[in-house]
């Protein structure tokens, strides 16, 4: 795999004083762990994470909320990164990990749980031990935002968060799931303004597949429909559908790449978000 390009030459209009300078100390999860949890770049996020925390609603009136921006979550050592959009206003923003306290969250872990890399179905709270094997979870960006809907402005201010938690984990890592449109369209953001996206349209379809590594099919991107309510209440996602793209992560990760290029959606699928 090509070494991935320094986060530090992103555009950094939206750095602030959160933004890590790699000629001074050498990065690491837990340092960008750190700087997403400090990070105050967008006062619209903060405003209405802060509000939310402060209000609850009553069914986690006796919660503590967290409040503050989320980071990603998972092993460090992980071949598998999935990337969502954004922390849910009384999920993530409630519990302070990612995907945790929603419904949302107990679809993606339960998942993740069937298919060996969570070590327990249930995801409450970040108390609650549960563990990712081989895998590491990330949102596009890092703060709940009104209506779940970010500006792009906003997305582009978390945008060197995922690159530099893409080049920690980019020498292990064989595959990618992205969970929707947006998370996929953050992703590929990311890569190109890198340097690091293959060349042609990835088009985004429910169970469509995409060599990140053309040359070698050693990296392979997998997209999937988020598990929002919206989508899993509906039926457009099912437990069925999303373990069907799971399977071929695993077959993927087990069986190495044949530098085959599924471009095809599932029957259940689509190439609508």
């Amino acid at each position: 795999m090509a070494l991935p390009i320094a986060p530090d030459s992103l555009r950094s209009e939206h750095a602030g004083p959160a933004c890590y300078d790699r000629q001074s100390m050498p990065d690491s999860l837990a340092r960008v762990s750190r700087d997403v949890v400090a990070c105050e770049r967008c006062p619209r996020l903060r405003e209405w994470c802060r509000k939310v925390a402060r209000e609850k609603v009553r069914r986690f009136r006796d919660d503590e909320y967290w409040g503050r921006p989320v980071p990603g979550f998972g092993d460090p050592k992980a071949r598998l990164l999935v990337v969502g959009l954004a922390p849910a206003a009384h999920g993530a923003n409630r519990t302070g990990r990612v995907f945790t306290g929603d419904r949302s969250g107990d679809f993606l872990f339960a998942a993740l749980h069937r298919a060996g890399f969570a070590n327990q179905a249930e995801s409450t709270d970040a108390k609650d031990g549960l563990r990712l094997k081989d895998a590491f979870v990330t949102p596009i960006v890092r703060c709940a935002p009104p209506a779940n809907k970010p500006t792009r402005e906003e997305i582009l201010a978390c945008r060197d968060y995922l690159a530099r938690e893409w080049a920690l984990l980019a020498p292990r890592l064989r595959a990618v799931l992205v969970l929707g449109r947006v998370g996929m369209d953050g992703l590929l953001a990311m890569l190109r303004e890198t340097g690091q996206l293959p060349s042609g349209r990835l088009a985004f379809g429910h169970g469509v597949t995409h060599d990140l590594e053309p040359s070698t099919g050693r990296l392979r991107l997998f997209c999937s429909y988020h598990p929002s309510q919206q989508n899993t209440f509906t039926g457009r996602l099912t437990p069925r559908s999303f373990d069907a793209v799971l399977r071929k992560v695993v077959r993927h990760l087990e069986k190495g790449s044949d530098g085959a290029r599924d471009t095809r959606p599932t029957r259940q699928g689509g190439r609508t978000p």
